[in-house]
């Protein structure tokens, strides 16, 4: 089941909302849990057992971790945490690298919540949660299941014990649902069918700028595609009575690919800086110590995205222009902010190429006619394009660096976005998710 359907919308979400709105607050987390396995498992009935391993093992994992606390057993707590992370790493390489299984869906999101608490437990950052059931709603919370926000249990600790539905948080989270779902309908799918259409174009006839069209078609499907999953995420959330963290803030305007990462995908990137760059020991070691840091932080966010030698690469891409700006070219580019903006985009585009094409080949190649290789910069296909998709890639250029931000909080505005979005859904063959196959 995904948000952008109609079963979701006219049936699931307001029988759901209903059912635990009415229910008593201390029932609520156990609504939450039961509600979240049935729209997991609406979709996945086999692997929901791989969710629920993971939730006993380390909710069992805390309580181990609290008994050696209280005990003095500092051997046994070192323990407890080399065990939640093998097997958590284990589980999350035997679905989703070996290829002896299909890949369950969400995986990557909640095994790296599950990993997080068993952590920052261990760490003192975070109490041990005694109930089951809310440790189970915490996990399993459908509005973030499927692709995120990574969510910190200490993030929401205070509120998965005690929070209060409002009027105001209500309304806030619809109207933030509304602007998700037009995102994903009006822009996401829309854009896809264009870079679809690019990719369909044989080499010979693909001029340079046709190639760059269809990155920027990806790159702006796969944005809106999933920040707009994370608007409807944070908005069912908070009509929960929760307040998750943004996962994205406009990162199409940055000035450089170090403030591109601040912005894209920020629960992801803060996960790995917790749990992977800080304990390796982060910046505080010299400057050779922080370049290993990075570049293996990079190499994991890339084989974390899929097993493919392409998400590797792209990984390592990234790392690399991060210590390129570090060392050298960072202080420039802010003081020549349009020439930062333009080195960012172009490349972002190039390394969306190398993300959207999982054969490393065929990424080389389109990057190559993106240089040129074709033999020419513009040809007639170039122009049918542009003349009809032209409006649309500006109206997805403009309304991903933040042009019209203020309209679209006005209420009829969310109100028309949803009902366009309805219209389209009725009639709509093409509705994927992008991040539900990392």
């Amino acid at each position: 089941m995904v948000f952008s359907s109609l079963l979701f919308i006219f049936r699931f979400l307001p029988a759901f909302l209903m059912l635990y709105t009415l229910s008593p607050e201390k029932y609520q987390n156990l609504v939450l849990f039961l509600g979240s396995l049935i729209f997991y498992a609406w979709g996945e009935p086999v692997y929901i057992g791989i969710m629920l391993f993971s939730t006993f093992l380390d909710y069992g994992n805390g309580r181990l971790l609290e008994y050696a606390f209280c005990n003095g057993k500092t051997y046994m707590a070192r323990a407890v945490l080399t065990e939640s992370v093998l097997v958590n790493l284990s589980l999350l390489g035997i679905f989703k690298y070996a290829g002896i299984f299909p890949l369950p869906i969400g995986i990557s999101f909640y095994t790296f919540q599950t990993m997080s608490y068993t952590i920052d437990v261990y760490r003192r950052e975070a109490p041990v949660q005694k109930d089951l059931i809310a440790f189970g709603a915490y996990v399993a919370m459908f509005p973030q299941l499927i692709a995120g926000p990574i969510v910190r249990y200490a993030d929401v600790e205070e509120e998965l014990n005690r929070r209060r539905q409002t009027w105001e948080d209500g309304y806030e989270g619809i109207g933030r649902f509304c602007i998700g779902l037009g995102k994903k309908v009006l822009m996401a799918n829309q854009i896809g069918l264009l870079w679809e259409q690019v990719q369909g174009i044989p080499p010979e006839q693909m001029s340079a700028l046709t190639a760059w069209i269809g990155s920027l078609a990806y790159a702006l499907q796969l944005y809106f595609d999933f920040s707009g999953y994370s608007d409807m995420a944070i908005g069912l959330a908070q009509m929960l009575g929760f307040h998750l963290k943004e996962n994205f803030d406009y990162p199409y305007r940055s000035g450089s690919i170090t403030e591109f990462w601040r912005r894209w995908h920020i629960s992801l990137g803060q996960w790995f800086r917790e749990y992977v760059y800080i304990p390796l020991g982060g910046n505080r070691r010299g400057l050779a110590v922080q370049i290993r840091n990075i570049l293996i932080v990079w190499a994991l966010t890339g084989i974390w995205h899929g097993k493919g030698w392409n998400f590797l690469v792209w990984g390592l891409y990234f790392g690399l222009l991060l210590l390129l700006e570090k060392c050298f070219f960072l202080v420039w580019l802010k003081k020549f902010p349009a020439v930062g903006r333009l080195y960012t985009i172009s490349a972002v585009l190039v390394g969306m190429t190398v993300f959207a094409l999982e054969d490393l080949r065929a990424g080389v190649r389109w990057i190559f006619m993106m240089a040129g290789g074709s033999g020419s910069f513009i040809n007639s296909g170039t122009a049918w394009i542009v003349s009809n998709y032209g409006i649309l890639l500006l109206l997805g250029i403009f309304g991903a660096v933040g042009f019209g931000k203020k309209v679209s909080e006005k209420l009829p505005v969310r109100i028309a976005v949803f009902f366009l979005s309805i219209a389209y859904l009725v009639d709509a063959a093409y509705n994927p998710f992008l991040y539900f196959r990392f």
